[in-house]
């Protein structure tokens, strides 16, 4: 074999492992596009920002291909058909340089020609069967942020497969106007579920860590709207009020952390912090007189369509423990916490004082009774016997808001049709009223008093 001949036959053979090499990228990536999320995305995007261990060169140069992996699967159809175009050409390309170098060693043509059907044929089944399909399955992440730049000129090279705007509106529609990722999303986590549900029958773990797993399927789909304490059971404070009053508040509420508003609760100027108030106070004691205003920190705002799984990782990365949920129109729909985050995936968190809210009335005295705040207005008439023609509310709890126009606190209390109705004591996180002491009002208590309000 002379000189150029060897040089042809070494650049057939170079050739032909690049094609194979790509046929096997194309295939990887192939099943890695249908498997991306873009929550998962987001969450690495987080992670790079707040990796303190990355130079700012690296985080930069990382952030920058998980921005291309956004880019390409914004119509993972047309990546994935721009692979598989790209994975079938490749491997037609190697049965044709493999038949060409047959031929350079001078074999009979139809060894040639069988000699690159057959391993066009295998690189085939190689490709879709085995390693490289598995790997863009189990890894699909980090397939495609390894080899972004090559799908990437795939896609580039191929814009015939892209979707157009009206195809992609069109099977948005046929999706129940959910998009192909969202679709993709739903899918995988019913997938998650279904695994989970297998585990459990095959007793691998104890169902309760079952039920943490499957909140924790469903914290994408949840908007903070659905876990939020919503604006007419938040406890607020104007600013003008003293700092010794807002100590009172926060002693009797039972909170660390308050809104600070001006007129009305979309007037949000800041939140006041318990630990701000007793600092300046046990510095100064003439700050008792002081307003609350100047001592409020900004507030954090989140919008209330924010899935739970963004809005626990902004409340970690951000080290707040409460923000302010605003609605599609800037005003204020309620307040969260990320413990309220935490309840999604490990349940309600309920303390010793919780089981009140589950008892039945108790008669402590002459005609005075401990009502639990769930009592039914029906089971309160039956007791005093009398009529309280109240409509729109079904609690004894929500008979004192009512009254009182605000959220009870404890201490608070109001009388209606004869009967005083006292906040005796809150419970759970939340700090939520759990009694109400209800009792027939006095002639001394005609007159309403701090947070009284006359029915």
């Amino acid at each position: 074999m002379s000189m150029p001949d060897m040089l042809v036959f070494a650049a057939l053979a170079m050739g032909t492992v690049v094609l194979v090499w790509l046929s096997l990228v194309m295939a990887a990536t192939e099943g890695a596009v249908a498997r991306v999320t873009r929550s998962s995305l987001n969450n690495l995007i987080l992670g790079l920002q707040t990796d303190s261990e990355l130079s700012q060169f690296s985080r930069m140069k990382r952030i920058g291909k998980v921005h291309k992996v956004q880019t390409l699967i914004v119509d993972r159809h047309a990546t994935t058909g721009s692979c598989s175009f790209f994975r079938i050409t490749c491997n037609i390309l190697t049965g044709v340089l493999v038949t060409s170098i047959s031929a350079c060693l001078a074999l009979p043509l139809w060894v040639s020609l069988l000699s690159g059907l057959v391993f066009a044929l295998v690189i085939a089944f190689i490709s879709v069967k085995v390693r490289p399909r598995i790997s863009g399955t189990r890894k699909p992440l980090d397939i495609l942020l390894k080899h972004v730049r090559v799908v990437s000129l795939a896609v580039f090279l191929t814009p015939f497969s892209r979707s157009s705007s009206a195809e992609i509106k069109a099977k948005t529609s046929r999706n129940g106007d959910l998009s192909d990722d969202e679709e993709l999303e739903k899918i995988q986590i019913e997938q998650g579920r279904a695994m989970v549900d297998q585990l459990v029958e095959a007793s691998a773990f104890d169902p309760e860590i079952s039920e943490m797993l499957n909140n924790v399927l469903t914290l994408s789909t949840t908007l903070t709207r659905e876990i939020m304490v919503p604006r007419t059971d938040m406890i607020c404070i104007n600013k003008h009020t003293t700092l010794s009053s807002a100590l009172k508040l926060f002693s009797r509420s039972g909170f660390s952390r308050i809104p600070v508003i001006g007129d009305d609760v979309d007037d949000l100027l800041g939140v006041l912090y318990l630990k701000d108030v007793v600092k300046a106070i046990a510095f100064d004691s003439d700050m008792k007189e002081h307003e609350v205003g100047p001592l409020a920190r900004k507030a954090v705002l989140v919008p209330e369509s924010k899935p739970v799984d963004d809005l626990f990782h902004y409340m970690q990365k951000t080290r707040h423990h409460l923000a302010v949920v605003v609605d599609e129109y800037g005003g204020i729909a309620g307040l969260v916490t990320i413990e309220d985050a935490i309840e999604q995936i490990v349940g309600e968190l309920e303390d010793e004082h919780d089981r009140i809210q589950h008892e039945e009335p108790v008669q402590i005295g002459n005609n005075v009774w401990k009502l639990p705040a769930r009592t039914p207005i029906a089971d309160l008439e039956e007791l005093f016997e009398i009529d309280i023609d109240e409509d729109d509310v079904d609690t004894v709890y929500g008979l004192l808001t009512k009254l009182l126009g605000s959220v009870p606190i404890v201490g608070s209390s109001a009388v209606n049709r004869g009967l005083r109705l006292t906040a005796a004591d809150s419970a759970g996180r939340r700090k939520k009223i759990a009694t109400i002491i209800v009792e027939p009002a006095s002639v001394s208590d005609s007159e309403p008093k701090d947070n009284d309000v006359e029915g």
